[in-house]
């Protein structure tokens, strides 16, 4: 269950009411996630969504909640916030945040169940991402940049378990390398960060709600791209080609990538194995939860891919591999970059 902050019917009510949304008429709370608390409240007025952060402090409330709205007055279809009586988009009960969601109707598509559709309209709507909040100037901090991963496996490498040593070795060796060989001087804006299957709301093959901008910051468009790439284009048996292009011709359908982004992908799409692998391994030893209520993520699934990407092992980057060494088209990128400044004008 991950729902860590339990509000009784009554207080839910009077939180409906200072909303403006008449009463409540039913309320639960939702199991999905693993980070925030969230409900579902039912009102004369539709379906709306109480989050509670449990690990952002206000600040950083407060600039995920001026991103969304910024978002939204670009017409991206994200999350919308509502304003309480007062105006105001966040409150602050018993030290943590709460804020109040519309509502997105559409569902959630399991990764090996989504169609090339899908995949090609997830693309499109991560590049649409990228070109809006390209004009977001407040500054969000990225909290999983490499230095960050790094100082996180360095806080759990010594109380990992001894049959975890073949492990610690890949890891080691994996930090190490991407220490010297991560490229900075890349593209950069506001970035999801997270952009996994359940994250994606569908209508068909459209895609009509991207969710948990919990991760969202400034960072390398890249890197969300190689994110999306590791939780969208695999499945058990390895990466999926017609996926992965599938997905990139969606997102370069709106923004070509560079021929140094293309160079950079595959060290990407490591450092986006590895940190899902270090941040769950954390989580796991480290974070104290209440029995029976922490959503331990398991960090097998990114450890795999991160050996497949090493290629310790096989899972179909031989032909991801191919596909990102010849996929740079000079025309296409030219072509994007001039569209890109005569919108800026």
């Amino acid at each position: 269950m991950a729902v860590y902050t339990m509000i009784d019917k009554h207080d839910l009510a009077a939180l409906v009411e200072d909303y403006g949304l008449v009463r409540l008429v039913s309320a639960h709370g939702i199991a999905a996630g693993s980070v925030n608390s969230n409900y579902l409240l039912e009102t004369p007025r539709g379906r709306h969504l109480l989050r509670v952060d449990e690990v952002k402090g206000e600040l950083d409330v407060k600039r995920e909640l001026e991103l969304l709205l910024f978002l939204r007055r670009h017409g991206f279809p994200c999350p919308q916030p509502i304003a309480d009586r007062k105006g105001r988009y966040y409150r602050e009960a018993g030290g943590k945040c709460l804020s109040v969601y519309r509502w997105i109707d559409g569902h959630a598509v399991r990764a090996e169940r989504l169609t090339l559709a899908q995949l090609e309209n997830a693309g499109r709507v991560l590049a649409e991402l990228h070109a809006v909040g390209r004009n977001h100037k407040k500054a969000i901090d990225n909290r999983f940049n490499f230095e960050r991963i790094a100082q996180l496996y360095a806080a759990i490498r010594d109380r990992l378990p001894s049959y975890f040593r073949r492990i610690v070795r890949t890891l080691d060796d994996e930090v190490e390398y991407l220490r010297h060989y991560l490229e900075s001087k890349l593209p950069k804006g506001i970035i999801h960060g997270d952009l996994f299957d359940d994250n994606l709301l569908f209508k068909g093959d459209k895609v009509v709600g991207v969710l948990d901008f919990e991760a969202a910051c400034r960072g390398k468009f890249i890197y969300d791209l190689a994110t999306a790439v590791n939780a969208l284009c695999f499945d058990r048996a390895g990466y999926q080609l017609r996926r992965f292009e599938a997905l990139i011709a969606g997102y370069e359908s709106l923004r070509a990538l560079s021929l140094a982004e293309w160079d950079a992908f595959p060290n990407e799409l490591r450092f986006s194995a590895l940190r899902f692998t270090v941040t769950r391994l954390h989580d796991f030893f480290l974070k104290p939860a209440a029995e029976g209520t922490r959503i331990d993520k398991d960090f097998r699934e990114f450890y795999e891919r991160l050996r497949i990407l090493r290629r310790e092992r096989e899972g179909g980057i031989e032909g991801l591999l191919m596909a990102m060494a010849t996929g740079y088209d000079y025309r296409k990128y030219q072509r994007v970059k001039a569209l890109e400044k005569k919108g800026s004008h």
